[in-house]
């Protein structure tokens, strides 16, 4: 029987034997189908005593009908005894048209993620090359883009279009389309940024931490939702965009829990609204006593609101992304050199280490890292160390209440505190 569009659209590959599944559509025409999902049309048929398969194209590049034309043209030629090898070529693919088709692939992206990939190729990398033959790109076509990305400063934006283009061509080499990733030369090309790290207070200057942040509102005129923000920032440690993007319903007063979303759902006018955990799964943050106490102070201002924390002049907004900065600068504090929000981050991760009491994987797990090990990571993601880190996350709790006076040392906290 002949194929139709809806049976080549539906064309599913051969996961049980790991081969490729061959459709045919009749004198000598007929879909491939891979095991990656890939189709391609392959013509076959038996020139000059020899049965010899000719590339027509792409799935859905080339269509259906066009694959069939192409292959009507193939037998026409053979009729006049004439290697179609020689007089038609298969249909070209483009940069564009590959790369395209490659980002239709990635199911498991969120919509704003899979938005923003294409918009970057669309911006930086189509006007360049996007008309090029993809069997025709070389090392030096795809630096043209990469080096005015690099001229113009925006050099993280750079570093994730290599890495696409990379995964472009590669994803080209699997669908037989070249046989050679140029991209992959590309390393070391760029000129990358310096890692900066976040300044952190040393953790002896905690009490003076402290001290400012409980008479931040007070003393320093600021609002008391900002105040309660810092406090927050400073026992749970989360990521800026994490805790600004907070919605009431993540939380649990019952089981004394925030649960940060993979995504959050988008807010219009609200840039950037949908940022859920950092490492696009589920991170869930056990409250301490004093945590609790915190949001429920929290909720007696914004309890009515979307967010957790509203700006100031907008309800219906986030705070700012440098609300948290700008507070600890009005204490006194220099973001660049001394302490940033971010920094508190580092301050807890010393603390819990060096008190000898936590896992290096609780502490890890609740500080929401990437696992670099691929193998080690798919047993770290299973482990969640929940009650270690409710258990940890109120010894943190406890032992900012014990550094209000003085300066303890983690290792020489006592506790559990006696009630």
């Amino acid at each position: 029987m002949k194929l139709t569009d809806l049976t080549v659209r539906n064309a599913k590959p051969d996961q049980t034997n790991n081969k490729i599944k061959k459709l045919s559509d009749g004198n000598g025409l007929y879909l491939a189908v891979y095991p990656n999902g890939s189709k391609y049309w392959r013509f076959r048929k038996v020139i000059n005593n020899k049965e010899t398969t000719r590339a027509l194209g792409i799935y859905p590049t080339m269509t259906l009908a066009e694959a069939r034309s192409a292959r009507d043209t193939y037998l026409l030629e053979l009729s006049k005894g004439i290697d179609p090898l020689h007089t038609i070529k298969p249909k070209i693919t483009s940069f564009e048209e590959i790369s395209r088709e490659w980002h239709t692939r990635k199911r498991g992206w969120s919509e704003p993620h899979a938005k923003k990939v294409l918009k970057d190729l669309e911006n930086h990398i189509f006007p360049e090359i996007g008309k090029r033959a993809v069997n025709e790109i070389t090392i030096q076509d795809l630096l043209i883009p990469l080096r005015k990305m690099e001229d113009k400063g925006i050099l993280e934006t750079a570093s994730r279009i290599k890495q696409r283009m990379n995964a472009i061509m590669r994803y080209a080499v699997q669908s037989g389309i070249i046989k050679y990733n140029p991209a992959q030369e590309l390393d070391g090309a760029l000129e990358t940024n310096k890692t900066k790290h976040r300044p952190a207070l040393p953790l002896e200057r905690l009490p003076e931490l402290l001290d400012k942040i409980g008479n931040y509102h007070a003393h320093s005129h600021g609002r008391l939702l900002t105040q309660l923000a810092v406090r927050l920032n400073l026992l749970i440690f989360i990521r800026s965009s994490e805790l600004r993007f907070a919605r009431w319903n993540e939380i649990d007063f019952d089981k004394s829990q925030w649960v940060i979303p993979a995504q959050r759902e988008e807010i219009k006018n609200v840039r950037f609204s949908y940022r859920g955990a950092k490492m696009k799964t589920p991170h869930t943050v056990p409250l301490a006593t004093q945590a609790i106490e915190t949001l429920k102070a929290i909720k007696v201002i914004s309890g009515d609101e979307i967010f957790v924390f509203p700006g100031d002049h907008y309800q219906s907004k986030p705070m700012s992304e440098n609300t948290i900065n700008k507070a600890l600068r009005n204490m006194g504090y220099n973001t660049q050199a001394d302490v940033c929000g971010h920094g508190f981050r580092a301050m807890a991760c010393a603390a819990l280490t060096e008190s000898g009491k936590w896992s290096r994987e609780a502490v890890e797990r609740q500080m929401s890292h990437q696992e670099r090990n691929s193998v080690r990571a798919a047993y770290v993601h299973q482990a969640e160390h929940m009650e270690e880190r409710r258990l940890m996350l109120q010894w943190w709790a406890d032992y900012l209440d014990a550094c209000l006076a003085v300066y303890i040392p983690p290792y020489k906290f006592k506790w559990p505190l006696k009630k």
